[in-house]
């Protein structure tokens, strides 16, 4: 029997992955995490998307403790401002990284894993993740941290990320074609009623429904997208 994790945050990339796995594994275990992120609604999503699929358990783990760790991250520090897309260009490493989440966050959905005896983790990274400095979404994390896990002696497990190739109009057609309910997922950094379309998470979002010629339902404070 296939069984997998799945990191689920409510927003597009993960929500179609979680697609993805409901197709090819007989049991899919959804784990979510409350870090203290500004954009803690993206919780709600995520529990909108696991109710979506015949999902074994959906598990929200509480990792408050990045907020006192993590303070030179917008997402966990309030008094940093969210980086826009326009601030970025260039920088080795934006603000809106988080120290060594995706680290600590996939070891946790290992451990699930090896508790539940699943093989597979899901890791939700994206080319753009990569390409905006995020070195914890890049092919070189994904390779390392697979070498690390196999030195498991009793369980094996891997970490896929199988939109870690793809550009965002790519991601955004598989979700088309898997029926993803992209009303119900939500991306952006700021956490607030709209989702702002400045934030490098958003500004890569709209790029992805613009090239696919469809327009996103979610809502934007931004005004001037050529839907």
């Amino acid at each position: 029997m296939s069984k997998a994790v799945v990191p689920i945050s409510g927003g597009l990339d993960s929500s179609i992955i979680l697609s993805i796995a409901a197709q090819k594994h007989d049991e899919v275990y959804a784990i979510s995490y409350d870090y203290g992120q500004r954009h803690d609604k993206e919780l709600l999503y995520a529990g909108i998307q696991v109710d979506e699929y015949d999902i074994e358990e959906h598990k929200i783990i509480d990792l408050w403790f990045f907020k006192d760790i993590a303070s030179s991250s917008a997402l966990t520090n309030s008094n940093i401002d969210v980086a826009h897309a326009r601030d970025v260009l260039g920088d080795a490493q934006t603000v809106n990284y988080v120290p060594f989440r995706n680290m600590m966050m996939l070891s946790v959905a290992c451990a699930y894993a090896e508790a539940i005896e699943a093989n597979v983790v899901y890791h939700g990274s994206a080319l753009v993740d990569s390409q905006a400095g995020y070195w914890d979404g890049s092919k070189e994390f994904l390779s390392s941290i697979n070498s690390l896990i196999g030195l498991n002696r009793k369980s094996k497990i891997k970490i896929e990320a199988p939109l870690i190739k793809l550009s965002k109009q790519q991601i955004v057609k598989i979700g088309i074609d898997n029926k993803v309910k992209f009303e119900d997922t939500w991306t952006c950094y700021e956490g607030k009623e709209k989702a702002c379309g400045y934030c490098t998470a958003c500004s890569s979002r709209i790029q992805g429904f613009l090239q696919n010629n469809i327009k996103d339902p979610v809502e934007y404070e931004r005004t001037d997208i050529p839907w």
